[in-house]
């Protein structure tokens, strides 16, 4: 496995990659790396001749007063699981390489990213955007593999490829979660005991909703009603946003659930910020 730290060293392999004609499979992470960052190197295995994981922490998605500073690395740690799933290259850019002195060019995706996680963050998709095109630019993947559990920034990336014509086709891996429902995310590790507690009602609502849905409800009004009193058990949970959209579009749906429905949700349990989903 190589540990890649040079932009134009990485930038030289993966142009040597493509011109050999190897296939290109890149797993875009901010480190900390958890099994679900793990299960998207999984999916790639078979269909790329190489894999790339990036580990970079994203400073241009981070607003001022968020967790940027606190924000968990373990490097080593990340490479021994990279090494024991057989990754090839780890690339570990560092900031003064990927945003050099005097930057000024960013790239803004505009009908997604403005809504839920994006009213809340109004610069966190600019920065997700521009430093996915950065990597997609340096490493030349053929594959690039997201995670749902992050379903709107799949979305926006997703736009972002097509609109700028990137060759590239995006595999979505499904939420990886914990032995007791909470989703991996990194800022898990934040969560006190008590907190933990609380967060549980999040994945406990999502079920709630799915159930319903198994049971005949498909209405949109009732089922938000009966997630809500699943959330509202948790006393240290400020709910951010909480709707029933079209998985493709983002568009709330107005009456039922549909094939492509989704159930979006952001909370803050005490000052850690989660957000997760499930399809309908």
């Amino acid at each position: 496995m190589q540990v890649i730290h040079s932009v134009d060293e990485m930038h030289r392999i993966s142009g040597d990659l493509r011109l050999e004609g190897s296939t290109i499979g890149l797993v875009p992470t901010m480190g900390s790396l958890h099994q679900g960052h793990l299960s998207l190197v999984d999916l790639v295995k078979d269909r790329a001749d190489r894999i790339i994981v990036s580990i970079f922490v994203n400073p241009t998605q981070f607003a001022p007063g968020e967790d940027l500073e606190k924000y968990p690395r373990n490097l080593e740690h990340d490479l021994n699981l990279c090494s024991d799933r057989k990754v090839d290259i780890v690339f570990v850019p560092e900031i003064r390489n990927i945003y050099l002195e005097g930057h000024s060019t960013s790239v803004i995706e505009e009908t997604f990213s403005s809504e839920f996680c994006g009213l809340s963050r109004p610069s966190h998709f600019q920065g997700v955007t521009t430093v996915c095109a950065k990597l997609f630019n340096i490493c030349c993947p053929n594959i690039v593999v997201l995670g749902q559990k992050d379903a709107q920034q799949v979305i926006v990336l997703k736009q972002m490829i097509k609109d700028l014509n990137f060759p590239i086709e995006v595999i979505t891996g499904e939420i990886c979660r914990e032995d007791d429902g909470l989703a991996m995310s990194s800022r898990n590790a934040y969560l006190t005991r008590e907190q933990r507690k609380d967060a549980l009602f999040l994945f406990q609502a999502l079920q709630e909703g799915k159930n319903l849905l198994e049971n005949g409800i498909f209405e949109i009004e009732k089922i938000e009603s009966e997630i809500l009193k699943y959330i509202n058990k948790g006393k240290l949970i400020n709910l951010e946003y909480l709707k029933i959209v079209n998985r493709e579009t983002l568009k709330p749906e107005k009456i039922a659930v549909r094939n492509q429905s989704l159930i979006l949700l952001a909370a803050r349990v005490g000052n850690v910020r989660l957000i997760d989903n499930q399809v309908l």
